[in-house]
């Protein structure tokens, strides 16, 4: 059996080899070229620089890291316009992870949902985002999974400083064929409290589907 070292060593090696083999990194040809020149070359030392630079945490990470902590949270949630919200409670914990450039939340709590009977119940709910800023793109990105579903929605978004709010876009795919448009709001009020809002397009029309907002434990 290799041994741990052994093994990060041969896998190193293997990354390696298909990043210098990349074509992405290809020269472009030039008139003296001849169809001996190798497809692919390694990067050189300023585009080397170049990536690094791209990889490092900034003031947008931290934008998100200002938010480690654990939430406690009162949500609303609307099932149809105008009908009363089912109200729900939990927890949010939320850490930076890997030296700042993404943040982790997990969260706990119940939410009142129809049963197979169409009779409202109160089930467990778990969830759990990433969250981070892309240098590249220069967005907000967003993933979010739960024990509702099956599905990764992936948003992109924008931070308006002025506001203190980021605002996200996503399309999410409940049934197959059913996408819709969201569209999610994050207001921070202060460094204790923050809201959370959710819209989505029925028909046309955008609707609040969802509120929520933290307090921070102390």
């Amino acid at each position: 059996m290799k041994t741990l070292k052994t093994a990060l060593a041969t896998t190193v090696a293997a990354l390696a080899a298909a990043f210098i083999a990349t074509p992405i990194f290809a020269a472009e040809p030039t008139p003296n070229d001849t169809a001996t020149s190798p497809a692919g070359q390694a990067p050189d030392a300023e585009m080397m620089a170049k990536m690094m630079e791209m990889a490092k945490p900034g003031e947008n990470q931290k934008l998100l890291g200002d938010r480690a902590g654990t939430w406690n949270y009162k949500l609303k949630f609307w099932m149809a316009p105008g009908a009363p919200p089912s109200e729900s409670k939990g927890t949010a914990v939320t850490k930076s992870v890997f030296d700042g450039r993404y943040s982790l939340m997990n969260v706990t709590g119940k939410m009142e949902m129809p049963g197979a009977d169409g009779k409202m119940k109160s089930m467990l709910f778990k969830g759990m985002s990433v969250d981070g800023y892309d240098n590249v793109k220069q967005k907000f990105v967003s993933s979010w999974i739960d024990n509702m579903g099956t599905g990764i929605m992936m948003s992109e978004g924008t931070y308006d400083p002025g506001t203190k709010t980021f605002t996200y876009q996503a399309e999410e795919e409940m049934m197959p064929g059913m996408k819709t448009k969201v569209r999610e709001v994050v207001k921070i009020v202060d460094k204790d409290h923050h809201t959370f809002e959710f819209y989505e397009d029925r028909g046309g029309q955008e609707t609040k589907t969802m509120e929520i907002d933290y307090t921070r434990q102390k």
